[in-house]
Protein backbone atom coordinates (compact mmCIF):
# COMPACT_ATOMS: atom_id res chain seq x y z
CA UNK A 1 0.00 0.00 0.00
CA UNK A 2 1.36 3.39 -1.05
CA UNK A 3 0.15 6.54 0.71
CA UNK A 4 0.52 9.86 -1.06
CA UNK A 5 1.96 12.66 1.06
CA UNK A 6 2.86 10.37 3.94
CA UNK A 7 5.24 12.98 5.38
CA UNK A 8 2.25 15.27 6.01
CA UNK A 9 0.48 12.51 7.93
CA UNK A 10 3.60 12.18 10.09
CA UNK A 11 3.86 15.89 10.85
CA UNK A 12 0.10 15.95 11.48
CA UNK A 13 0.48 13.28 14.16
CA UNK A 14 3.44 15.13 15.67
CA UNK A 15 1.32 18.30 15.76
CA UNK A 16 -1.54 16.35 17.39
CA UNK A 17 0.92 15.14 20.02
CA UNK A 18 1.72 18.80 20.74
CA UNK A 19 -2.01 19.54 21.11
CA UNK A 20 -2.32 16.76 23.69
CA UNK A 21 0.92 17.88 25.34
CA UNK A 22 -0.54 21.34 25.95
CA UNK A 23 -3.92 20.12 27.12
CA UNK A 24 -2.18 17.95 29.73
CA UNK A 25 0.19 20.76 30.69
CA UNK A 26 -2.36 23.58 30.88
CA UNK A 27 -4.80 21.63 33.02
CA UNK A 28 -2.80 22.47 36.13
CA UNK A 29 -2.84 26.25 35.58
CA UNK A 30 -6.46 26.36 34.43
CA UNK A 31 -7.60 24.35 37.45
CA UNK A 32 -5.34 26.06 39.98
CA UNK A 33 -8.02 28.36 41.49
CA UNK A 34 -10.09 25.25 42.29
CA UNK A 35 -7.06 23.23 43.42
CA UNK A 36 -5.95 26.07 45.72
CA UNK A 37 -9.42 26.34 47.28
CA UNK A 38 -9.48 22.59 47.86
CA UNK A 39 -5.95 22.01 49.19
CA UNK A 40 -4.97 25.43 50.61
CA UNK A 41 -8.24 27.03 51.79
CA UNK A 42 -6.65 29.15 54.54
CA UNK A 43 -4.02 30.83 52.33
CA UNK A 44 -4.18 34.21 50.62
CA UNK A 45 -3.59 35.01 46.94
CA UNK A 46 0.15 35.82 47.23
CA UNK A 47 0.79 32.63 49.23
CA UNK A 48 -1.03 30.34 46.80
CA UNK A 49 0.69 32.13 43.88
CA UNK A 50 4.04 31.35 45.49
CA UNK A 51 3.08 27.66 45.78
CA UNK A 52 1.89 27.62 42.16
CA UNK A 53 5.10 29.33 41.04
CA UNK A 54 7.27 26.88 42.98
CA UNK A 55 5.53 23.81 41.55
CA UNK A 56 5.61 25.33 38.05
CA UNK A 57 9.31 26.16 38.33
CA UNK A 58 10.07 22.58 39.38
CA UNK A 59 8.09 21.39 36.36
CA UNK A 60 10.13 23.66 34.06
CA UNK A 61 13.41 22.49 35.63
CA UNK A 62 12.42 18.85 35.04
CA UNK A 63 11.41 19.83 31.52
CA UNK A 64 14.87 21.32 30.99
CA UNK A 65 16.54 18.06 32.00
CA UNK A 66 14.09 16.13 29.84
CA UNK A 67 15.13 18.06 26.72
CA UNK A 68 18.68 16.72 26.88
CA UNK A 69 17.62 13.27 28.12
CA UNK A 70 15.10 12.79 25.34
CA UNK A 71 17.34 14.44 22.73
CA UNK A 72 19.78 11.59 23.34
CA UNK A 73 16.98 8.99 23.57
CA UNK A 74 15.57 10.02 20.18
CA UNK A 75 19.02 9.80 18.58
CA UNK A 76 19.47 6.39 20.28
CA UNK A 77 16.16 4.57 19.69
CA UNK A 78 14.72 6.65 16.83
CA UNK A 79 11.73 8.89 16.30
CA UNK A 80 9.03 6.20 16.34
CA UNK A 81 9.89 4.60 19.69
CA UNK A 82 11.08 7.89 21.17
CA UNK A 83 7.67 9.50 20.72
CA UNK A 84 5.89 6.39 21.98
CA UNK A 85 7.96 6.39 25.18
CA UNK A 86 7.61 10.12 25.73
CA UNK A 87 3.84 10.34 25.34
CA UNK A 88 3.10 7.13 27.28
CA UNK A 89 5.05 8.37 30.30
CA UNK A 90 3.61 11.89 30.28
CA UNK A 91 0.05 10.57 29.93
CA UNK A 92 0.59 8.30 32.93
CA UNK A 93 2.08 11.24 34.87
CA UNK A 94 -1.00 13.37 34.09
CA UNK A 95 -3.36 10.74 35.43
CA UNK A 96 -1.47 10.27 38.72
CA UNK A 97 -2.02 13.97 39.55
CA UNK A 98 -5.20 12.71 41.20
CA UNK A 99 -3.08 11.43 44.11
CA UNK A 100 -1.50 14.85 44.83
CA UNK A 101 -2.06 16.16 48.34
CA UNK A 102 0.25 19.17 48.52
CA UNK A 103 3.44 20.85 47.31
CA UNK A 104 5.72 17.79 47.49
CA UNK A 105 3.42 15.31 45.73
CA UNK A 106 2.43 17.84 43.06
CA UNK A 107 6.11 18.65 42.49
CA UNK A 108 6.98 14.96 42.04
CA UNK A 109 4.16 14.31 39.57
CA UNK A 110 4.83 17.54 37.67
CA UNK A 111 8.53 16.57 37.46
CA UNK A 112 7.71 13.23 35.83
CA UNK A 113 5.34 15.04 33.48
CA UNK A 114 7.99 17.65 32.64
CA UNK A 115 10.74 15.16 31.82
CA UNK A 116 8.46 13.14 29.54
CA UNK A 117 6.70 16.07 27.86
CA UNK A 118 10.08 17.55 26.97
CA UNK A 119 10.61 14.74 24.47
CA UNK A 120 8.05 16.29 22.16
CA UNK A 121 10.44 19.03 21.02
CA UNK A 122 13.71 17.27 20.15
CA UNK A 123 11.48 14.53 18.75
CA UNK A 124 9.70 17.01 16.48
CA UNK A 125 13.02 18.48 15.32
CA UNK A 126 14.32 15.01 14.52
CA UNK A 127 11.11 13.98 12.74
CA UNK A 128 11.31 17.20 10.74
CA UNK A 129 14.92 16.47 9.73
CA UNK A 130 14.04 12.87 8.77
CA UNK A 131 10.79 13.43 6.89
CA UNK A 132 11.21 16.81 5.16
CA UNK A 133 13.61 18.39 2.68
CA UNK A 134 15.32 21.62 3.74
CA UNK A 135 12.94 23.97 1.92
CA UNK A 136 9.86 22.53 3.66
CA UNK A 137 11.26 22.31 7.18
CA UNK A 138 10.22 25.76 8.44
CA UNK A 139 6.64 25.14 7.30
CA UNK A 140 6.64 21.63 8.80
CA UNK A 141 8.00 23.09 12.05
CA UNK A 142 5.28 25.73 11.88
CA UNK A 143 2.62 23.02 11.60
CA UNK A 144 4.09 21.31 14.64
CA UNK A 145 4.30 24.57 16.61
CA UNK A 146 0.71 25.38 15.67
CA UNK A 147 -0.17 22.13 17.45
CA UNK A 148 1.14 23.66 20.67
CA UNK A 149 -0.92 26.78 20.00
CA UNK A 150 -4.05 24.78 19.18
CA UNK A 151 -3.50 22.86 22.42
CA UNK A 152 -3.53 26.19 24.25
CA UNK A 153 -6.67 27.27 22.40
CA UNK A 154 -8.68 24.15 23.13
CA UNK A 155 -7.28 23.34 26.58
CA UNK A 156 -8.99 26.16 28.46
CA UNK A 157 -12.49 25.75 26.98
CA UNK A 158 -12.28 21.96 27.35
CA UNK A 159 -11.17 22.22 30.98
CA UNK A 160 -13.70 24.97 31.69
CA UNK A 161 -16.49 22.81 30.28
CA UNK A 162 -15.34 19.73 32.18
CA UNK A 163 -15.08 21.75 35.39
CA UNK A 164 -18.83 22.42 35.20
CA UNK A 165 -19.45 18.68 35.60
CA UNK A 166 -16.35 17.11 37.17
CA UNK A 167 -13.96 17.70 40.05
CA UNK A 168 -10.38 18.65 39.21
CA UNK A 169 -9.08 15.11 39.85
CA UNK A 170 -11.46 13.54 37.33
CA UNK A 171 -10.38 16.11 34.74
CA UNK A 172 -6.75 14.99 35.03
CA UNK A 173 -7.85 11.43 34.26
CA UNK A 174 -9.83 12.52 31.19
CA UNK A 175 -7.01 14.54 29.63
CA UNK A 176 -4.38 11.93 30.54
CA UNK A 177 -6.17 9.25 28.52
CA UNK A 178 -5.79 11.26 25.28
CA UNK A 179 -2.11 10.39 24.94
CA UNK A 180 -2.71 6.66 25.11
CA UNK A 181 -5.28 6.97 22.30
CA UNK A 182 -2.71 8.86 20.19
CA UNK A 183 -0.31 5.92 20.36
CA UNK A 184 -2.59 3.77 18.19
CA UNK A 185 -2.33 5.74 14.91
CA UNK A 186 1.31 6.70 15.58
CA UNK A 187 2.58 3.12 15.87
CA UNK A 188 0.41 2.05 12.91
CA UNK A 189 1.44 4.82 10.49
CA UNK A 190 5.04 5.58 11.46
CA UNK A 191 6.45 2.10 10.93
CA UNK A 192 10.04 3.14 10.26
CA UNK A 193 12.19 5.92 8.73
CA UNK A 194 11.48 7.28 5.21
CA UNK A 195 14.29 5.35 3.55
CA UNK A 196 12.64 2.03 4.56
CA UNK A 197 8.95 2.87 4.92
CA UNK A 198 6.85 0.48 2.79
CA UNK A 199 4.03 2.99 2.24
CA UNK A 200 6.19 5.67 0.59
CA UNK A 201 6.15 5.96 -3.17
CA UNK A 202 9.58 6.04 -4.79
CA UNK A 203 8.89 9.58 -5.97
CA UNK A 204 8.16 10.89 -2.48
CA UNK A 205 11.02 8.89 -0.97
CA UNK A 206 13.49 10.41 -3.46
CA UNK A 207 12.04 13.89 -2.89
CA UNK A 208 12.45 13.61 0.89
CA UNK A 209 15.92 12.05 0.90
CA UNK A 210 17.47 14.15 -1.85
CA UNK A 211 16.06 17.33 -0.30
CA UNK A 212 17.67 16.47 3.03
CA UNK A 213 21.16 16.36 1.62
CA UNK A 214 22.26 19.97 1.84
CA UNK A 215 25.92 19.29 2.64
CA UNK A 216 28.92 18.56 0.45
CA UNK A 217 31.90 18.06 2.73
CA UNK A 218 34.36 16.93 0.07
CA UNK A 219 33.14 19.59 -2.38
CA UNK A 220 32.92 17.12 -5.25
CA UNK A 221 29.55 18.44 -6.39
CA UNK A 222 27.62 15.48 -4.94
CA UNK A 223 25.72 15.93 -1.71
CA UNK A 224 26.66 13.58 1.11
CA UNK A 225 25.43 12.69 4.61
CA UNK A 226 26.95 15.85 6.02
CA UNK A 227 28.88 16.86 9.08
CA UNK A 228 28.29 14.67 12.13
CA UNK A 229 30.55 15.97 14.93
CA UNK A 230 31.00 14.45 18.37
CA UNK A 231 29.24 16.24 21.23
CA UNK A 232 32.48 17.95 22.27
CA UNK A 233 33.20 19.09 18.73
CA UNK A 234 29.61 20.22 18.29
CA UNK A 235 29.95 22.58 21.24
CA UNK A 236 33.15 24.11 19.88
CA UNK A 237 31.20 25.82 17.11
CA UNK A 238 29.99 29.32 17.95
CA UNK A 239 26.96 28.63 15.76
CA UNK A 240 25.90 25.89 18.20
CA UNK A 241 26.07 28.44 21.00
CA UNK A 242 24.10 30.86 18.86
CA UNK A 243 21.30 28.29 18.69
CA UNK A 244 21.58 27.51 22.41
CA UNK A 245 21.63 31.15 23.57
CA UNK A 246 18.87 32.24 21.19
CA UNK A 247 16.72 29.37 22.48
CA UNK A 248 17.56 30.21 26.10
CA UNK A 249 16.46 33.80 25.53
CA UNK A 250 13.37 33.42 23.38
CA UNK A 251 11.74 30.33 24.88
CA UNK A 252 11.12 31.80 28.38
CA UNK A 253 8.80 34.33 26.69
CA UNK A 254 6.46 31.47 25.76
CA UNK A 255 6.61 30.06 29.27
CA UNK A 256 5.93 33.48 30.79
CA UNK A 257 2.52 33.32 29.16
CA UNK A 258 1.61 29.63 29.21
CA UNK A 259 2.37 29.39 32.94
CA UNK A 260 1.02 32.73 34.10
CA UNK A 261 -1.91 33.72 31.82
CA UNK A 262 -4.58 32.15 34.07
CA UNK A 263 -3.00 33.50 37.27
CA UNK A 264 -2.55 36.97 35.70
CA UNK A 265 -6.18 37.10 34.57
CA UNK A 266 -7.39 35.91 37.96
CA UNK A 267 -5.19 38.26 39.98
CA UNK A 268 -5.29 41.45 37.88
CA UNK A 269 -8.83 41.28 36.48
CA UNK A 270 -10.57 38.96 38.96
CA UNK A 271 -11.59 36.26 36.45
CA UNK A 272 -12.69 32.87 37.84
CA UNK A 273 -12.02 29.42 36.32
CA UNK A 274 -14.93 29.56 33.85
CA UNK A 275 -14.16 33.16 32.79
CA UNK A 276 -10.48 32.26 32.35
CA UNK A 277 -11.51 29.25 30.26
CA UNK A 278 -13.28 31.47 27.73
CA UNK A 279 -10.65 34.21 27.46
CA UNK A 280 -7.22 32.62 28.06
CA UNK A 281 -7.41 30.81 24.70
CA UNK A 282 -7.28 34.05 22.68
CA UNK A 283 -3.46 34.51 22.81
CA UNK A 284 -3.02 31.03 21.39
CA UNK A 285 -4.96 31.97 18.27
CA UNK A 286 -2.24 34.53 17.57
CA UNK A 287 0.37 31.86 18.29
CA UNK A 288 -1.23 29.41 15.86
CA UNK A 289 -1.39 32.00 13.08
CA UNK A 290 2.19 33.04 13.77
CA UNK A 291 3.40 29.44 13.52
CA UNK A 292 1.79 29.09 10.09
CA UNK A 293 2.91 32.53 8.94
CA UNK A 294 6.55 32.07 9.96
CA UNK A 295 6.75 28.71 8.22
CA UNK A 296 4.99 29.82 5.05
CA UNK A 297 7.01 33.04 4.83
CA UNK A 298 10.28 31.12 5.08
CA UNK A 299 9.12 28.58 2.51
CA UNK A 300 8.03 31.38 0.17
CA UNK A 301 11.36 33.19 0.39
CA UNK A 302 13.38 29.99 -0.14
CA UNK A 303 11.24 29.14 -3.17
CA UNK A 304 11.84 32.67 -4.47
CA UNK A 305 15.59 32.04 -4.44
CA UNK A 306 16.64 33.51 -1.10
CA UNK A 307 19.36 31.53 0.65
CA UNK A 308 18.78 29.92 4.05
CA UNK A 309 20.90 32.51 5.90
CA UNK A 310 18.92 35.52 4.62
CA UNK A 311 15.57 33.77 5.05
CA UNK A 312 16.04 32.57 8.61
CA UNK A 313 17.45 35.89 9.82
CA UNK A 314 14.71 37.94 8.17
CA UNK A 315 11.88 35.85 9.63
CA UNK A 316 13.43 35.66 13.12
CA UNK A 317 14.05 39.42 13.12
CA UNK A 318 10.48 40.15 12.02
CA UNK A 319 9.08 37.99 14.81
CA UNK A 320 11.19 39.70 17.47
CA UNK A 321 10.28 43.18 16.21
CA UNK A 322 6.59 42.29 16.55
CA UNK A 323 7.09 41.12 20.15
CA UNK A 324 9.09 44.01 21.59
CA UNK A 325 6.44 46.81 21.48
CA UNK A 326 3.77 44.42 22.77
CA UNK A 327 5.64 44.01 26.05
CA UNK A 328 5.45 47.77 26.63
CA UNK A 329 1.73 47.84 25.79
CA UNK A 330 1.07 45.10 28.36
CA UNK A 331 2.25 47.39 31.18
CA UNK A 332 -1.20 49.05 31.13
CA UNK A 333 -3.65 47.16 28.91
CA UNK A 334 -6.75 48.65 30.54
CA UNK A 335 -8.94 45.53 30.43
CA UNK A 336 -8.75 41.76 30.23
CA UNK A 337 -9.95 41.89 26.61
CA UNK A 338 -7.19 44.32 25.64
CA UNK A 339 -4.62 42.22 27.50
CA UNK A 340 -5.43 38.94 25.73
CA UNK A 341 -5.51 40.68 22.32
CA UNK A 342 -2.07 42.22 22.90
CA UNK A 343 -0.83 38.80 24.05
CA UNK A 344 -2.22 37.29 20.84
CA UNK A 345 -0.18 39.73 18.72
CA UNK A 346 2.89 39.10 20.88
CA UNK A 347 2.62 35.33 20.58
CA UNK A 348 2.07 35.72 16.82
CA UNK A 349 5.52 37.33 16.71
CA UNK A 350 6.97 34.70 19.01
CA UNK A 351 5.82 31.78 16.86
CA UNK A 352 6.92 33.56 13.68
CA UNK A 353 10.44 33.62 15.10
CA UNK A 354 10.67 30.39 17.10
CA UNK A 355 9.85 28.00 14.26
CA UNK A 356 12.86 29.28 12.34
CA UNK A 357 15.10 29.22 15.43
CA UNK A 358 14.17 25.56 15.88
CA UNK A 359 15.18 24.68 12.32
CA UNK A 360 18.71 26.05 12.78
CA UNK A 361 20.23 22.73 13.98
CA UNK A 362 19.07 20.93 10.83
CA UNK A 363 20.23 23.86 8.66
CA UNK A 364 23.79 23.54 9.93
CA UNK A 365 24.37 19.90 10.91
CA UNK A 366 23.65 16.35 9.80
CA UNK A 367 20.38 14.80 10.93
CA UNK A 368 22.39 12.38 13.06
CA UNK A 369 23.15 15.10 15.63
CA UNK A 370 20.07 17.30 15.22
CA UNK A 371 18.39 15.68 18.22
CA UNK A 372 21.47 16.28 20.37
CA UNK A 373 21.81 19.99 19.54
CA UNK A 374 18.04 20.48 19.79
CA UNK A 375 18.19 18.80 23.20
CA UNK A 376 20.98 21.10 24.42
CA UNK A 377 19.12 24.15 23.11
CA UNK A 378 15.91 22.93 24.69
CA UNK A 379 17.59 22.39 28.04
CA UNK A 380 19.08 25.91 27.95
CA UNK A 381 15.68 27.28 26.98
CA UNK A 382 13.95 25.56 29.87
CA UNK A 383 16.63 26.63 32.36
CA UNK A 384 15.92 30.20 31.25
CA UNK A 385 12.20 29.54 31.65
CA UNK A 386 12.84 28.05 35.10
CA UNK A 387 14.70 31.17 36.20
CA UNK A 388 11.94 33.46 35.00
CA UNK A 389 9.17 31.28 36.45
CA UNK A 390 10.75 31.25 39.90
CA UNK A 391 11.16 35.04 39.77
CA UNK A 392 7.58 35.88 38.78
CA UNK A 393 5.99 35.57 42.26
CA UNK A 394 8.66 37.97 43.58
CA UNK A 395 8.43 40.38 40.63
CA UNK A 396 4.62 40.51 40.64
CA UNK A 397 3.73 40.98 44.32
CA UNK A 398 0.51 42.92 44.60
CA UNK A 399 -0.45 42.06 41.01
CA UNK A 400 2.04 44.39 39.24
CA UNK A 401 3.47 42.55 36.20
CA UNK A 402 5.48 45.50 34.77
CA UNK A 403 8.93 44.10 35.57
CA UNK A 404 8.01 40.70 34.16
CA UNK A 405 7.02 42.25 30.83
CA UNK A 406 10.16 44.42 30.68
CA UNK A 407 12.28 41.30 31.12
CA UNK A 408 10.34 39.69 28.26
CA UNK A 409 11.25 42.59 25.96
CA UNK A 410 14.93 42.31 26.92
CA UNK A 411 14.88 38.56 26.16
CA UNK A 412 13.55 39.25 22.64
CA UNK A 413 16.50 41.55 21.96
CA UNK A 414 18.97 39.00 23.37
CA UNK A 415 17.68 36.25 21.07
CA UNK A 416 18.00 38.54 18.06
CA UNK A 417 21.60 39.48 18.92
CA UNK A 418 22.57 35.81 19.45
CA UNK A 419 21.40 34.79 15.98
CA UNK A 420 23.01 37.71 14.17
CA UNK A 421 26.34 37.68 16.05
CA UNK A 422 27.01 33.98 16.73
CA UNK A 423 25.53 32.63 13.47
CA UNK A 424 27.20 34.86 10.86
CA UNK A 425 26.25 32.40 8.10
CA UNK A 426 23.39 29.96 8.54
CA UNK A 427 24.56 27.19 6.23
CA UNK A 428 25.89 23.62 6.45
CA UNK A 429 29.01 23.68 8.63
CA UNK A 430 32.26 21.84 8.04
CA UNK A 431 34.74 20.26 10.49
CA UNK A 432 37.11 22.74 12.08
CA UNK A 433 40.62 22.61 10.64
Amino acid sequence: MKTKGLRWWVVGLVALAAVINYIDRQAFGALWPNIAKDLFPEMGADDTKLIYGTISAIFVLAYAAGQTIFGKIFDWIGTRLGFALSIAVWSFATIIHIFAKGVVSFSIFRSILGIAEAGNWPGAAKANAEWFPTKERAFAQGIFNSGAAIGGIVAYPIIGLLSAYLEWKAIFICVGLLGFLWLLPWLFIVKTTPDKHPWLSEEERDYILSGQKNQDLDEDGDYDDGYTPSTGELLKHKESWGVIIASAAIDPIWWLFIVWIPIYLNEVFGLDVKEIAFSAWVPYVGAMLGAWFGGLLAQNRLSAGWNVNKTRKMVITLGCLIMIPCFFLLKAPGSAINAVIIMAVLLFGFQTAIGNVQTLPSDMFSGKVVGTLSGFAGTAAKLGAFGLTILIPVLTKGGNYTYAFLIGGALSITALVAVWVLCPRIEPLKPKA
